[in-house]
């Protein structure tokens, strides 16, 4: 549904976005994490058709954002840094004017923004001149005119940025409820915690590159290595030494009362580790996976990155 590749935009002598590419399939919601500055916002510029990549090419929904950019307009709803909200007008003037662009009848536009700003927490708000309203409240209409007529592609740009905890819960939820088989998302955030919730995969952009790609599982496995089980146990381990370990476990720490292991193929593994953990007489109270967070991946390919960028200098 969306497809990059070697998507390149230069300002002048700087480069924003250098040599991107993407390929992002129907029904998947796609993170591009990172930082303020490193190229998300002008990426989802160049996917709607509002700047013209310097090199590359792009196809959203099967149309090129070049050559067919009215097309690509039709079939996006996209959320950007700035709303272009009409300060004068309210919230059902505004969805009808737009609901009119997307060719939608006044009707049908009434229709649906009454259905998404109920969705949203709006409605009562709705005859509300736009300039009284909050940051978050912006927000959440700026959504909901990206929503309005139903497009196969959305790309949001910081989705629930100025929003408070509240109604960042309630954006996400729609974002997964938003998932379907026929719809695709491309969504950019420097939250790792959103990210983690939301992605299907994930590319890590930094100075206008992206330095690694996949799902949130397979970059930590890639970037922090085998996971971890932590084995609490009932007793003191009285000087037991982990002889005898089964194929693909490794001891990676130990305390007191607890043992922690790398191991390669849980699945496989685990349960004769269990078996040999309760041979030994020793009391498991509990056997659980270390939990690994997106931030802890994304942190490591950032110092990664840092190393190799050292290294050639």
């Amino acid at each position: 549904m969306i497809l990059a590749e070697d998507l390149t935009k230069h300002f002048d002598d700087f480069v924003a976005v250098n040599g991107i590419s993407l390929d992002v399939p129907t029904g998947r919601v796609m993170v591009v994490l990172g930082p303020n500055g490193a190229g998300k916002t002008t990426t989802v510029r160049m996917l709607t058709s509002i700047l013209t990549p310097t090199r590359g090419r792009a196809l959203v929904a099967g149309f090129d954002v070049v050559r067919q950019a009215h097309e690509v307009r039709r079939v996006v709803g996209v959320l950007t840094e700035h709303h272009g909200l009409y300060g004068r007008m309210n919230a059902h003037e505004y969805l009808e004017f737009y609901g009119n662009l997307y060719g939608l009848s006044s009707r049908e536009a009434r229709r649906r923004s009454d259905a998404l700003l109920e969705q949203f927490g709006l409605a009562s708000a709705g005859k509300k001149r736009l300039g009284e309203y909050s940051k978050g409240m912006r927000q959440k209409l700026a959504l909901v005119r990206a929503l309005l007529h139903e497009p196969p592609v959305l790309l949001l740009d910081e989705p629930t940025s100025a929003m408070d905890p509240e109604s960042a819960r309630m954006v996400r939820d729609a974002i997964h409820t938003l998932r379907s088989s026929e719809r695709t998302i491309l969504l950019c955030t420097h939250n790792l915690l959103e990210a983690e919730e939301l992605a299907d995969q994930v590319a890590i952009i930094r100075a206008g590159r992206i330095i690694r790609t996949g799902t949130p599982e397979n970059l930590k496995r890639e970037l922090l290595g085998a996971p971890e089980f932590e084995a609490r146990l009932g007793s003191s381990l009285n000087g037991w030494t982990p002889d005898g370990l089964p194929e693909g476990v490794r001891l990676t720490g130990q305390g007191e009362n607890w043992l922690r292991f790398g191991v390669e193929a849980p699945q496989a593994a685990n349960p004769s580790l269990l078996r040999r953990l309760l041979e030994e007489h020793l009391a498991v109270v509990a056997f659980s996976e270390v939990p690994r967070s997106l931030e802890q991946a994304y942190l490591e390919a950032v110092a990664q990155e840092n190393r190799q960028e050292a290294a050639r200098v």
